[in-house]
This record gives structure tokens, C-alpha cells and sequence, in this order.
């Protein structure tokens, strides 16, 4: 059985919900009644009307992962994040327009993004001109539309300040798809590589000194003594070990490698101390484990449509047998009866090929 969550020890990284307040909107606009959808989130509509109320972050991810639902919309968090005005991003965008370079603007975002987002951190590195996105204190398997928003959102913002059609040199996410929509390839320039170990851009060298045109010395200092007295009265939030340990095993589920004794190592502590670490909170590594892989892999069977095979090589099965002997152990059902019941005409179009190593990360 997979161990049963803490809830009064899990971490509650806050955000201003725009992100979600810009789903409220896009549901509106298509008359879908949105208070049953909220409901689910754990949103009440006085929170959403509130432009001064922090959400959840956990919150504002299902949020937008019902709401895609409903508007079947696949790419929700692309489509939110290509035509909202990027000022409702409030003081951080303020804080990077009026920043003198691109490479400044981007510092600045890295020291301050957790005003807007606690759940995300943002890692700057002005040398190879790269933005790596990590989240803290939620689950990065239960999020595709958020760090999609995230994604374009940055690219729009360096375009936005530059006046220039600025191309990522990369961008890699470490969630997946079949295929990139076309017009994701058209707005972004270059491809995303799905599957990858970790969520980045990386822009031409070139991109970090061009000048932005909104440039404001004075008014960027007093943003900044503002930013500083904001970051100085926020109470660090803390970080549940249990989404740390997901979001250092998930990535290497493929090749293997996620053993208590590698994670533990990732997370800068000994192998007894993360057992002592997790026991103190009711739960065990190998319970993590398993409801782990029973979540990624019913998100696999149900939204990536992946081959079957391909997804028993995601969860770290060498054979097939092995995954459905596991998935019916966990469900009382094998991946094509799951699937089957959960939409009859996917399950006629699986393809049990096995996929072959240098393909393993193809959407």
C-alpha cells in the first residue's frame, strides 16, 4: 500500500493567483459555468474576486488542469500566457522593465519571482544565459499548463522589453506530449524538448546585454527597496520533504537510478536521514514510490495516450509483465482494461511496440 499523506505537514507555497484568475476569465468569456470547477480546486469565487488574496499554488494547478478540461484546451497555459497584458504580472514585471539589460531584468526575476509564485524558483545563470525553473514544495508531476504559462510567459517579457523577436537557443520541460503544437512551435522559434531531466531556457549569449527600452534607473531602485522590505517581511515557507522526494525521483525512473540511497544524495543528506525524515512524518520511501508511479502512470494512459510499453519504460519496468503485473496490483486492472474504461476508443489505438532507447524521450 503507498503511504498515506501528511496533510498537516504538507508545505502550502502561496501565489498571487493570476494565473488562475486569468482561467476564471478564458471560462466566462466561453459561458462555462466555473463555481463547481473552482470548488474542485479548493477556490471559493470570493478568493478569485480578491485581486489581493494569495492562492494556493496546488490549488491554481488543478485549477487550470480542470479548466483546460472544460475548454478543451490542450494548451491552456500557452494559450493564457500568449495574450494576457503583461502588466497584470504586477511589481516583478515592473521590476524587470525598467532593469537596464536583459541579463539585469533576469537577476532581478531569479531574487524576486517568490512574491508572485513561492511554488517556483527560478535559477539565473547569466554565463550560458539560462533559465532553469524548479518547484518547491509541490509536485512537478501534477503541472503541465503552469510551467507552460511560465514558459512563454518569460520568452514574451524578453520580447516585450527588447522590441525584439527574441528565440530561446532551448527550451526543455520535463513534462510530455505526443507532439508540439504547431503554433507553440510558430510563436516560441525552436523546439521544446519534452521529457527533459529539467524545466529551462537558455537564450543566445547576445540576449543578455541588449538594452531595454523602458529603462528607468530611478524608478527601478525604488521598485527594488520596495521588492527587498517585501521579501524581508515574508515568512520563509517551508518544503515538504514528500514533494522533494518526488521531484528527485521522477526524472530518474527511466534510466533506473531512483534508489533511497540516490535520492537522498540529491537532497544533501544521508541515506538513514531521510529514512528517520520520513518516518517522523508517517511515511516511507518505498510507499512514496508506488503512489508515485500509480500516479504518473495513469496520467500517462490517460493524457499522453504513450504506448503502453513506452510508459512501463517511464516508470522504470524493463518488461511490460512486470508494469501490468504492478498497475494490477495497484488498480485491480491491467494499463489496457484502465485505459479501456476510461475512454473505449484510445484503447483500440495502442501500440505495444517497444521503444527503443534513443527514442525514449520523443513526446
Amino acid at each position: 500500500m503507498a503511504a498515506a499523506r501528511s496533510p498537516q505537514l504538507q508545505a502550502m507555497p502561496s501565489a498571487t493567483g493570476g494565473i488562475a484568475r486569468l482561467v476564471w476569465a478564458r471560462l466566462r468569456e466561453a459561458g462555462i459555468q466555473a463555481d463547481g470547477l473552482l470548488s474542485k480546486a479548493r477556490l471559493t469565487l470570493e478568493q478569485i474576486q480578491d485581486r489581493k488574496a494569495r492562492l494556493s499554488v496546488e490549488s491554481q494547478i488543478k485549477f487550470l488542469e480542470l479548466g483546460a478540461e472544460a475548454l478543451h484546451d490542450d494548451a491552456l497555459g500557452f494559450h493564457l500566457a500568449r495574450d494576457f497584458d503583461l502588466r497584470e504580472i504586477g511589481l516583478l514585471y515592473y521590476v524587470a522593465a525598467s532593469s537596464g539589460t536583459v541579463a539585469e531584468a533576469l537577476s532581478k526575476t531569479e531574487r524576486y519571482c517568490r512574491l508572485a509564485n513561492e511554488g517556483i524558483s527560478l535559477r539565473f545563470a547569466a554565463k550560458d544565459m539560462a533559465i532553469a525553473l524548479s518547484y518547491v514544495g509541490v509536485e512537478r508531476r501534477s503541472d503541465r499548463h503552469q510551467i507552460e504559462f511560465w514558459v512563454t510567459s518569460i520568452i514574451r517579457i524578453n520580447r516585450a522589453l527588447t522590441n525584439r523577436r527574441v528565440v530561446p537557443s532551448r527550451v526543455k520541460v520535463a513534462h510530455r506530449r505526443r507532439a508540439m503544437p504547431a503554433e507553440v512551435r510558430s510563436f516560441l522559434g525552436c523546439e521544446i524538448e519534452f521529457g527533459s531531466d529539467v524545466d529551462e531556457i537558455a537564450f543566445p549569449q547576445s540576449v543578455g546585454q541588449m538594452p531595454i527600452e523602458s529603462a528607468d534607473h530611478h524608478l527601478n531602485d525604488l521598485l527594488v527597496t520596495f521588492c527587498e522590505e517585501a521579501l524581508a517581511h515574508r515568512k520563509p515557507g517551508g518544503v515538504s520533504l514528500r514533494s522533494s522526494v518526488e521531484n528527485a525521483i521522477a526524472p530518474l525512473l527511466p534510466h533506473r537510478e531512483a534508489q533511497a540511497e540516490e535520492i537522498a544524495r540529491r537532497l544533501g543528506m544521508s541515506h538513514r536521514t531521510l529514512a528517520r525524515r520520513l518516518a517522523s512524518e508517517g511515511l516511507t520511501f518505498t510507499g512514496i514510490m508506488d503512489e508515485l508511479k500509480i500516479d504518473l502512470a495513469k496520467s500517462y494512459l490517460k493524457k499522453d495516450e504513450l504506448p503502453i510499453s513506452q510508459t512501463a519504460w517511464l516508470l522504470g519496468y524493463g518488461e511490460v509483465s512486470a508494469f501490468t503485473h504492478a498497475f494490477r496490483r495497484w488498480t485491480g486492472m491491467t494499463p489496457r482494461q484502465w485505459r479501456a474504461a476510461d475512454d473505449p476508443k484510445r484503447a483500440d489505438n495502442v501500440n505495444d511496440t517497444p521503444p527503443r532507447a534513443k527514442n525514449a524521450r520523443a513526446s
